[in-house]
């Protein structure tokens, strides 16, 4: 029986660890080929590694987001290498957090960058690439439905106290997915959003020691004081926070054709949290 993604090309930003890693795995297990991402090269070609000894095939594109030439190369990776492009999952992503009165424009540019202009850029350098694609098919006589998927949170539909810049960024995703589903509806493109609650990741696990983690050059706090987390995990209705593999499982139904027929919209993965 053939996998659900045979033969697709899908390009997964920030998927050298976390989420992105999971991600990267699913689509890859179900028969996509994929350009894995990451800042650091061992993480990414360690992704890559892991999906060829599972019979897959993958490739990696090293780099930020934010690097204004990173578009283009993560683009031309797919192109360049497999002559296609099939799924765009933007995922990068970290916080940099402060109450808006001592947060800095280096903290808010920040955020902004990752979650927002990296997208945009991403997403403008693959439009002549699907637009190409896309009127081969017609020509050709097939209809082949494309996916993009960005990567919001429930900070960017409800806030959360001390990410201003976070919560704004991940709002302005959701927009800008509204905006491409109407604009590349007409390329079979369809264009959706998956909002994360708490998911447990090496940026959110429990820390008492003020963890950080190196980011661009920056020293970022990292992780959650254990009462925190134990008070988290109380309030979500499924009574854990995500695993990695479960947020990729969101991300992952809205690749597959079953969802075909879906674009412009806001799928929450959250345990049954619906605020925070």
């Amino acid at each position: 029986m053939a996998s659900k993604l045979d033969g697709k090309v899908a390009l997964v930003s920030g998927s050298g660890r976390g989420i992105g890693r999971a991600i990267a795995l699913k689509l890859a297990s179900e028969g996509a080929r994929v350009v894995v991402n990451d800042l650091d090269a061992a993480p990414a070609e360690d992704v890559v590694a892991e999906i060829r000894a599972a019979g897959g095939d993958a490739v990696a594109c090293v780099g930020s987001v934010t690097a204004p030439d990173f578009a283009d190369r993560f683009v031309g990776t797919a192109v360049n290498t497999y002559k296609s492009l099939d799924i765009i999952v933007n995922n990068a992503g970290y916080t940099w957090d402060n109450v808006i009165q001592k947060m800095t424009d280096e903290q808010w540019y920040a955020m902004m960058d990752c979650h927002l202009t990296a997208p945009f850029r991403i997403l403008r350098a693959a439009q002549p690439v699907i637009r190409n694609l896309a009127k081969a098919d017609a020509d050709a006589g097939r209809r082949v439905v494309r996916k993009v998927v960005n990567v919001s949170s429930v900070a960017g539909l409800f806030g959360n106290s001390g990410q201003a810049n976070y919560s704004a960024a991940k709002a302005g995703i959701t927009g800008m997915t509204m905006t491409l589903a109407k604009e590349w509806g007409r390329m079979n493109v369809t264009v959706n959003c998956v909002a994360f609650g708490f998911i447990k990741t090496r940026l959110t696990a429990v820390t008492t020691d003020g963890a950080t983690a190196n980011i661009e050059g920056r020293e970022i706090k990292v992780g959650v004081n254990p009462d925190l987390m134990a008070a988290l995990e109380r309030s979500i209705p499924l009574g854990h926070g995500g695993t990695p593999e479960e947020a990729a499982g969101s991300v992952y139904m809205l690749c597959i054709p079953e969802s075909d027929y879906v674009s412009g919209q806001t799928l929450m993965c959250t345990g049954g949290l619906t605020g925070i």
